[in-house]
């Protein structure tokens, strides 16, 4: 049962989650200081420091599930703290390490707790799933995903519309794939290809934590799965050279900053989803596509980027299914098991139709 949701986090993301999830719940919002926009939002605010772990345990005693839009690096005490009080979490991390710190937690839960529920890990691997299921034996999965602007700018062609710690996470830490029929780790920012959308060349390389949990449940089914970040041309060797060739991979912390100063957010943004499937069927090789792009929107009134959206409807859509009973009421629960054709049911999933 889900009736009081505490939502951790109120940046872009986090904000449209609150308002989201207030359509069915209720909702309320905490960070260190007031929401990053001014709408007037249809759930309570309070301000609290999420490293507080007395305040936080006797906060989240209160409430039927917690949702974390924090950064990565903060959400390990508070999956501890839900999965000592029984309660529901769910998170939007892409942190490998933070996820298989839940995955142990999960071994004695007494609720959901559901990490990587965001665009990538989170939606991508239950449409990658989704192409699969109807194979009698796969041979591969590839998933791409980029958020970038619409409009490009720089030598970078990019923009930063969610998380730099993120991104520069993602890009530092090594990924993981199955090459060969062999789950491997492979390294971030290698592995470019281009890649054509809707008559655009785009690149794609590896980076750490788009495919969640995949390789362990898919290990031994399938010859190649991977997952690689989409790009506008020349991104990856710019990014190489500043982490690797500068060692700034050594200071994290000054290509945050250096990143965010150089390419501020922009309204006008874009997120291409592509994922491919094969494998045989009744003796016969078979492909199954999906490609779309995302762009922002309006939701009761208010213009959300494409980023924010997407990200926000894929957790709240999972939280929606947990309630409805249409996921499993405790335990971890990994994206690829989620059928896409029931997250596009649900009340907020169906923005993604």
């Amino acid at each position: 049962m889900i009736n009081k949701v505490l939502t951790l986090g109120l940046g872009k993301v986090g904000t449209l989650v609150g308002s989201l999830l207030s359509k069915q719940f209720e909702v309320t919002g905490m960070d260190k200081q007031a929401p990053h926009y001014q709408y007037d939002l249809p759930f309570n605010v309070v301000l609290g420091d999420v490293a507080d772990i007395p305040f936080m345990e006797k906060t989240i005693k209160e409430y039927d599930a917690v949702v974390s839009a924090l950064p990565y690096f903060l959400n390990k005490p508070i999956a501890k703290i839900a999965h000592d009080l029984g309660k529901h979490y769910f998170d939007l991390t892409e942190d490998v390490e933070t996820t298989e710190y839940i995955m142990s937690l999960s071994e004695t839960s007494t609720a959901v707790l559901a990490p990587q529920c965001g665009l990538a890990p989170g939606i991508i691997g239950i449409i990658g799933a989704h192409l699969s299921k109807d194979f009698d034996k796969l041979r591969s999965i590839e998933m791409r995903v980029g958020a970038l602007p619409q409009y490009p700018n720089g030598e970078l062609g990019y923009s930063f519309t969610w998380s730099a710690a993120g991104v520069v996470n993602e890009y530092i830490n090594d990924a993981e794939a199955i090459h060969h029929g062999k789950r491997k780790k492979v390294t971030s920012l290698q592995g470019k290809e281009l890649i054509t959308i809707n008559g655009s060349t785009y690149e794609a390389f590896y980076t750490s934590g788009g495919l969640g949990t995949m390789c362990e449940t898919y290990e031994g089914r399938v010859d190649k799965l991977d997952y690689k970040t989409i790009r506008y041309p020349g991104h990856c060797d710019l990014m190489n050279f500043l982490i690797n060739e500068l060692h700034l991979k050594n200071d994290k912390q000054h290509l945050e900053d250096m990143l965010k100063s150089a390419k501020p957010p922009v309204k006008e943004d874009v997120v291409l989803v592509y994922a491919v499937a094969e494998g045989w069927k009744n003796n016969e090789m078979h492909r199954n596509e999906f490609c779309k792009s995302y762009t922002p929107i309006e939701i009761d009134g208010n213009d959300w980027r494409a980023i924010s959206w997407t990200t926000a409807a894929s957790l709240v859509a999972v939280v929606e299914m947990v309630a409805a009973g249409k996921l499993p009421s405790k335990g971890f629960i990994k994206q690829e098991e989620i059928a896409f054709d029931a997250l596009l049911n649900t009340q907020t999933g169906s923005l993604f139709n």
